[in-house]
């Protein structure tokens, strides 16, 4: 780390879930680099104080610990890797010292394998992949699940509390994924289970709102069925989390899965409900949408409510 009071803090990737954390990187007094796709995107993180950088590679020269919140695996490899001839990228040259954090949810054998030619350019790695979504971003209550060196997250701990309720160390390199992988499986299983009983409220004449407020009095009590719960009775489907980046997370399960011969069939038909809501043009709705896979198929297309 640097002689400052707090490293400086690179940051790449300003989507629905980056901005929001490099907003509270900057308001908490980190000195923040940061770059992205669409430039207009750090547009006012620059009017605050933030540096702009015209590569990963540039923003890790300018930082101590650089963060990458990117949506899939490919990005963070091209991240990492940069262009065809290698340039632009984070590994793109020796670095000693940096440590990468990666926020992104992606699969843990491209992690496992980034972490190995980080280290070849002696920088440590932590996979710290989160939940909570967007405005847990917003709030700085993220659940932030982190694989890799313990002395690396100590370094990083106050950056990481910056932007997390929780901060919990769950492994070796690739073991945050692994977790993350696995709230995946939970949420998409009880996001799929909350939409199926309230369209058997509806269709069996129950209102499924009443069946909602009594159920979160009982054992079936979740968050999930709070907060998505009300999203489908509002039919507020604006993405906190897109259902393409779910799907994205279950196939990622999935492969895991069949690498380690652990049995995931329910996985396997949530996966099969979330290519059917893509399939109809629902990947960049809130993966509280899947409602309206089971809508269709109990002959209800356009919901309750009528279309969105």
């Amino acid at each position: 780390m640097s002689g400052q009071d707090l490293p400086a803090v690179g940051f790449v990737g300003l989507g629905v879930m980056g901005l929001p954390m490099a907003r509270n990187l900057l308001a908490a007094g980190y000195p923040l680099t940061v770059t992205t796709r669409t430039a207009a995107r750090a547009e006012s993180l620059l009017a605050a104080g933030a540096q702009w950088a015209d590569s990963p590679a540039a923003a890790a020269d300018a930082s101590d610990v650089v963060i990458t919140m990117l949506p899939d695996s490919p990005d963070v490899l091209g991240v990492a890797r940069g262009d065809a001839h290698g340039a632009g990228g984070l590994l793109a040259e020796d670095r000693p010292g940096l440590v990468w954090i990666d926020m992104s949810s992606i699969a843990p054998a491209v992690t496992t394998t980034l972490a190995r030619e980080a280290a070849a350019r002696g920088i440590r790695c932590l996979d710290a992949p989160v939940s909570g979504g967007e405005q847990g971003a917003i709030d700085g209550t993220l659940s932030i699940m982190v694989g890799g060196p313990r002395d690396a997250l100590d370094e990083c701990l106050p950056i990481l509390e910056v932007l997390g309720g929780s901060v919990v160390h769950v492994g070796a390199t690739g073991a945050g994924q692994v977790t993350k992988l696995c709230n995946q499986m939970i949420v998409g299983a009880t996001i799929a289970a909350v939409a199926e009983a309230l369209v058997l409220a509806t269709k069996a004449g129950v209102d499924p709102a009443a069946v909602r407020q009594v159920l979160l009095g009982g054992f079936a009590q979740s968050r999930i069925l709070d907060v998505h719960g009300q999203r489908m009775l509002d039919r507020n489907f604006r993405p906190g989390f897109r259902a393409v980046l779910h799907q994205k997370d279950l196939a990622n399960a999935l492969d895991a899965a069949r690498h380690s011969a652990s049995p995931s069939p329910l996985t396997a038909v949530v996966m099969q409900l979330l290519t059917a809501l893509l399939a109809n043009d629902g990947g960049d709705l809130d993966h509280s949408a899947l409602l309206q896979v089971y809508e269709s198929l109990a002959g209800d297309p356009d919901g309750p409510s009528g279309p969105t």
